[in-house]
C-alpha cells in the first residue's frame, strides 16, 4: 500500500518585542501538506509558490529522504509574506511527513532551525504554544487565558533580507540592557498571566526602531495600540505583519478600531494563540 502521510503547522509570530530571534509564539492559521508515495515526484497546489524542488516543504522533506517517488500537496491559510512564519511551516511540514514516514526520530528543531536560519518560528510551528530558544533548544509554555491575538496583515510585503540588513552588527549595551529585561517582563507576564507586565514587556529597542522607515504605517500602529484598546502591538517576525495582543474583552472593539485605521492598506484577522504544534496522521 503507498505510504501517505497530512501534517498540519500553525503560522508563528517571532520576536514578539525584546526576543529577537529568540521568542516565538504559533498562531491559529495553518498550512497543511499531504504527501503520497505516488512513484514520481510532483507538486501540487493553487498558491503562488515553486512546483519544483525549490519548494520549502519537499527541501524538508528531503532534509531526511530523497522525494523523487513522492507527490506533495500543499494548502494553506498562512500569507505567504508579511512575517508569520510561512517558510519555517513549509520546512517543518515537510520534515514531519519524511521522519513519520520513514520512522527516522530525527532531531526536527535541529534541522528546520538549520534550514530557517534561526529557531524561533521553526520551534512555535513545531511545539506550538510560546516558545524561547536558546542553546539549541526550546523551552514551550502555554498563553495565559483570556490572551488573544489580532493580526494585521499590509497588502505590501517587505523582503526579509531587506528588514535583516537594516539591523546593526553590534548592539549599544543600553538597548541590549533593556531588551533583555523587557524580555524578562514579558516572560514573567505570559506564565502568571500579570496583564501590565505583558503591556511593559512589549517594548522593543533593537529591531523595531530600525526597520521602522520599511513599513511606517505598520510601526505607527505601535504607538497607537493602547489608544485604540490593545495590551500593546508587535512586528511580526521581519514584519511588516503587526501582531496586536489583547484581553478577549477588548478584542471585538480593537477589531473594529483597527479596520477603521488599516481600511485600503491592511487586512485585519482575529486568531487565537495556537496550543497545539504540528500534527501528523497517516492516511
Amino acid at each position: 500500500m503507498p505510504r501517505r502521510r497530512t501534517v498540519r503547522v500553525p503560522a508563528s509570530s517571532a520576536n514578539l518585542g525584546p526576543g529577537f530571534d529568540a521568542f516565538a509564539a504559533a498562531l491559529g492559521l495553518h498550512m497543511e501538506l499531504e504527501v503520497e508515495e505516488t512513484g514520481t515526484f510532483a507538486v501540487e497546489t493553487d498558491l503562488a509558490i515553486a512546483t519544483d524542488r525549490r519548494n520549502l516543504c519537499v527541501r524538508g522533506f528531503e532534509r531526511l529522504h530523497p522525494p523523487d517517488a513522492f507527490t506533495f500537496r500543499i494548502t494553506s491559510e498562512i500569507p505567504l509574506s508579511g512575517g508569520l512564519g510561512t517558510s519555517a511551516a513549509a520546512y517543518v511540514a515537510g520534515l514531519v511527513a519524511a521522519d513519520s514516514i520513514f520512522e527516522l526520530d530525527a532531531d526536527l528543531l535541529a534541522h528546520a532551525s538549520d534550514l530557517e536560519g534561526h529557531p524561533d518560528n521553526a520551534a512555535a510551528a513545531l511545539r506550538g504554544g510560546f516558545v524561547i530558544c536558546a542553546d539549541g533548544e526550546a523551552a514551550r509554555f502555554e498563553a495565559p487565558a483570556g490572551l488573544e491575538a489580532v493580526l494585521v496583515v499590509p497588502h505590501t510585503a517587505v523582503r526579509t533580507a531587506e528588514a535583516r540588513a537594516a539591523l546593526p552588527t553590534e548592539v549599544p549595551m543600553d538597548e541590549a540592557v533593556f531588551n533583555v529585561a523587557h524580555g524578562a517582563l514579558l516572560t514573567l507576564g505570559l506564565a502568571t498571566g500579570t496583564w501590565d507586565l505583558v503591556r511593559r514587556g512589549l517594548h522593543d529597542r533593537l529591531h523595531q526602531p530600525r526597520r521602522a522607515g520599511l513599513f511606517p504605517r505598520s510601526s505607527a500602529l505601535l504607538d497607537r495600540a493602547r489608544e485604540l484598546g490593545a495590551l500593546g502591538a508587535t512586528i511580526s517576525g521581519a514584519g511588516p505583519t503587526v501582531l496586536v495582543w489583547s484581553h478577549y474583552e477588548q478584542t471585538g472593539g480593537l477589531v473594529t478600531a483597527l479596520r477603521r485605521e488599516t481600511a485600503g492598506w491592511a487586512d485585519v484577522r482575529r486568531v487565537a494563540f495556537e496550543s497545539a504544534g504540528a500534527r501528523v496522521r497517516a492516511l
